[in-house]
């Protein structure tokens, strides 16, 4: 099935749910990409799953992305072994309650992937039972991968990088290397013969 076939698919199984089908990448990298409301988040996981004509029995991969005001878009792809075709499903949670259904009782592969998300977005997946910290200790707060997230190191130094020599706030910028065998700016050209004449071995004048 090409992505527009997959895409067209997926929202007829959710009929008369609202979905929207598009197609991401291009070439050999396109991708359906299907829309769908949080209700109808692990109900539509399922039925690609076991649609016959899709068959996505492959979980790939689940994170979240941080849309600002309008709160987390959480995505997943997934593939079919057997018809060699993927599918981009994708939902937005909002800001004040990121919460969504959890689908590792559809795919268990996706218990890590979720831990992740929750960790890092702060997203919750409602039926989930361990969504202990994956990546961070315990006592860490916040989370990383919130766009409004300060990263304490560039809260307690100004960061001294610069897109250009001599831009850094260190000052100096970066010095010029050259490469092994190049003289340097005034060495270039034929050197010219001292003034006077030139003595060789005993102090005799040499012969021009």
């Amino acid at each position: 099935m090409t992505p527009e076939e997959v895409g067209r698919r997926v929202v007829a199984l959710l009929t008369p749910v609202e979905a929207t089908a598009s197609v991401s990448g291009g070439q050999a990298h396109a991708r359906a990409t299907v829309d769908v409301p949080p209700a109808a988040w692990a109900d539509t996981l399922r039925a690609v799953r076991d649609d016959a004509e899709l068959d996505c029995d492959f979980f790939d991969w689940l994170s979240a992305v941080d849309e600002l005001a309008d709160g987390f878009d959480v995505v997943v792809h997934l593939w079919s072994t057997r018809h060699r075709h993927g599918v981009l499903l994708r939902t937005r949670v909002p800001r004040a309650t990121p919460t969504v259904a959890s689908v590792v009782d559809i795919f268990p592969g996706a218990a890590w992937h979720e831990r992740e998300t929750h960790e890092m977005f702060g997203v919750d997946f409602t039926g989930h039972r361990g969504l202990a910290p994956l990546l961070l200790p315990p006592e860490f707060e916040g989370h990383p991968l919130r766009k409004e997230f300060v990263l304490a190191s560039r809260a307690a130094k100004p960061w001294p990088g610069a897109k250009e020599p001599g831009e850094s706030e260190a000052g100096g910028g970066r010095r010029a290397v050259r490469p092994p065998g190049v003289p340097a700016p005034g060495e270039w050209g034929v050197v010219p013969a001292p003034a006077g004449p030139v003595t060789v071995g005993d102090g005799a004048p040499a012969r021009a």
